[in-house]
């Protein structure tokens, strides 16, 4: 079986919010997953290290790299500390990055990360090179997509596009032009797929490794970029990594920061979107929406109280104990997860027995 979960806690605390759980059970959660995995479910990539959130929540393209690989950094070492090979567990890391419209930083800021990450890991002991590489999964930038003129978008979303082939991206997610407005219509959704179509066949771009390797600019900017990114790397370090900056607070304060100056930079003037601040025009938008029936809430409502329903309630009651026995233990939770869902507990069951144990974060 191969496949990919998020399974990054730490851009939540940092940008999203959707977290429970206090910040090492949360860990203790994906580090049981690594070792399980690693043992049986070998070709599973066991995390996304997520920087695409954090730049949505408004980072600028040096944060979002120095703060993810942060993450990726806490990850290592914590599955280290529970004595699992780096050389094995870290060949199923990969990442998750956003794409602005900067065409250039965006390459400078994927060849820096790619660089960065081997540096990182080998201080860390891998000595594999599978384990040193940094494998990557982007997204276009959701948060650069404007409801005013939203046509406009299907030509940031292209430019986002080969920012991210050109950078090397191993895997592609283009938003459609409506992202600003609704859920993606089937017509969004299917000019964002032909935009990879177009990019992969007829641009030329996918043919050569880091095709842009050697310009003079590009180079002096990924320079600059990881010059930049590690000197954060190095302020969280000294704070003592990841989890204690999320703690006190640091990387949010620096994310808002940054949202703040470029939202304000827009309102200014200085940084111009097109169709918002500056070539707008009085049209009517009348892009067509893509409404949710919301009856979907009761069916699916419905579907649960049948499963509990037709379920061996006795397993299942055994299933969610056995989860709170382990979560008071160093046991692994995986297998016992696993257990309780082939039990059919449901998801909601299965976090509140955790959350019975280990409460909520506030943070």
């Amino acid at each position: 079986l191969s496949g990919t979960i998020q399974n990054d806690i730490l851009k939540e605390y940092a940008a999203r919010g959707t977290y429970i759980y206090p910040p090492t059970p949360s860990m203790r959660i994906i580090t049981d997953i690594f070792e399980y995995c690693s043992k049986e479910v070998p070709k599973w990539n066991t995390i996304s290290i997520s920087g695409y959130h954090i730049r949505e929540a408004g980072a600028n393209a040096v944060q979002e790299l120095a703060f993810t690989l942060s993450n990726g950094k806490s990850y290592l070492k914590a599955a280290i500390e529970k004595g699992l090979d780096i050389n094995v567990f870290a060949q199923r890391l990969s990442f998750f990055f956003n794409a602005h419209n900067n065409l250039f930083e965006e390459v400078a800021k994927f060849r820096a990360a790619r660089r960065m990450w081997a540096h990182i890991s080998k201080e860390l002991g891998a000595t594999d090179p599978k384990a040193q590489m940094l494998r990557f999964h982007t997204q276009t930038g959701g948060s650069t997509l404007t409801a005013q003129q939203p046509q406009n978008n299907i030509v940031r979303v292209a430019i986002q596009t080969m920012a991210a082939v050109l950078g090397g991206t191993q895997s592609l997610h283009t938003n459609g032009f409506d992202e600003a407005l609704s859920l993606p219509t089937e017509q969004a959704a299917g000019i964002a797929l032909k935009t990879q179509q177009i990019v992969a066949h007829e641009s030329g771009i996918t043919q050569t490794v880091d095709p842009l390797a050697g310009s003079y600019f590009v180079e002096q900017l990924t320079n600059d970029i990881e010059t930049a990114a590690n000197e954060l790397i190095a302020k969280i370090d000294a704070m003592g990594g990841a989890v204690k900056a999320i703690e006190q607070g640091y990387i949010q304060e620096e994310i808002a920061k940054s949202a703040y100056a470029y939202n304000k930079a827009i309102e200014d003037g200085s940084k111009i979107i097109v169709g918002v601040n500056k070539f707008t025009n009085k049209e009517v938008n009348d892009t067509p929406l893509l409404k949710i029936d919301d009856s979907i809430r009761e069916k699916q409502s419905e579907k649960l109280r049948a499963l509990r329903a037709k379920r061996d309630a006795t397993k299942a009651a055994a299933s969610i104990q056995k989860i709170k026995d382990a979560a008071q233990s160093d046991t692994n939770l995986m297998p016992i997860v696993i257990e309780a869902v082939e039990n059919l507990c449901t998801l909601g069951e299965i976090s509140d027995a955790l959350r019975s144990i280990w409460g909520e974060y506030k943070g």
